[in-house]
């Protein structure tokens, strides 16, 4: 069964390699559903993810950094093996032990000695990888409540859950060193994360929502540069919004 999923992925990334070779990002795959797709987002934005943000900004700080550091550290677990896959060593020395460090003298995550000893690991995903293999973007456009992404993101964000460890012991269940979860701990660990991600931003948000003249194009120009200087592992041109990968 995962040989046959293995081989469904690898057919999928060589067709993103067939189809995106000459399609940019800014392109558009079919903008007035994505348009549509945003709309229903900000509306979801507005009914749900504001008003838990704005609750969760009134906790307590500590509480707020331990949440942070907890789900940046799993995310850590995805950013190992795509380490290994980019070839960058520096960065996989800086991953793995951050992660070592954090779950055990950190207590599971919530505190971050590993960023006193000066590891900093960058947060690395199938979409980056195949980024800095030289695979395009491709078209860009939105989805429901996950927000914007690329063909290749997309396909990216499906192979993720074959390479994340969490996932392995989480979704699919999969025992590894003798650690096992099931769907609820990944989800939860997700949407933990979404609105931490949520929260941190929401002046940035706002500021956005009131002085762009089309906020569906100003969030999808921030997103896309976003995902180049990641994928350069570069720091150029970013402001002051948080990691747009939560």
């Amino acid at each position: 069964m995962q040989i046959k999923k293995l081989k469904m992925l690898i057919s999928i990334v060589v067709f993103v390699l067939l189809t995106t070779v000459s399609t940019k990002a800014t392109d558009e795959c079919f903008e007035n559903t994505s348009r549509a797709i945003f709309k229903f987002n900000m509306a979801f934005d507005d009914i749900v993810f504001e008003p838990i943000a704005k609750g969760y900004n009134k906790l307590p700080s500590p509480v707020k950094t331990g949440t942070n550091n907890f789900t940046s550290n799993i995310g850590n677990l995805l950013s190992i093996p795509n380490n290994v896959l980019q070839g960058n060593i520096k960065q996989l020395g800086h991953s793995v032990g951050s992660f070592a460090i954090n779950t055990t003298v950190g207590i599971l995550g919530f505190l971050n000695p590993a960023e006193k000893l000066g590891l900093k690991p960058h947060k690395e995903d199938v979409g980056q990888t195949l980024g800095s293999y030289g695979i395009g973007a491709g078209c860009y456009f939105v989805l429901p409540i996950l927000g914007p992404t690329t063909v290749r993101d997309s396909v990216g964000l499906i192979a993720d859950t074959f390479l994340d460890p969490f996932a392995h012991v989480t979704i699919r269940e999969n025992e590894i060193l003798s650690t096992s979860g099931n769907s609820l701990d990944y989800y939860s660990v997700k949407g933990a994360g979404a609105v931490d991600f949520r929260a941190n931003n929401d002046k940035n948000l706002e500021n956005l929502e009131k002085n762009s003249i089309d906020l569906y194009s100003s969030l999808k120009s921030i997103y896309l540069q976003d995902r180049e200087n990641k994928i350069e592992n570069s720091v150029k041109d970013r402001d002051d919004w948080e990691n747009l990968d939560n």
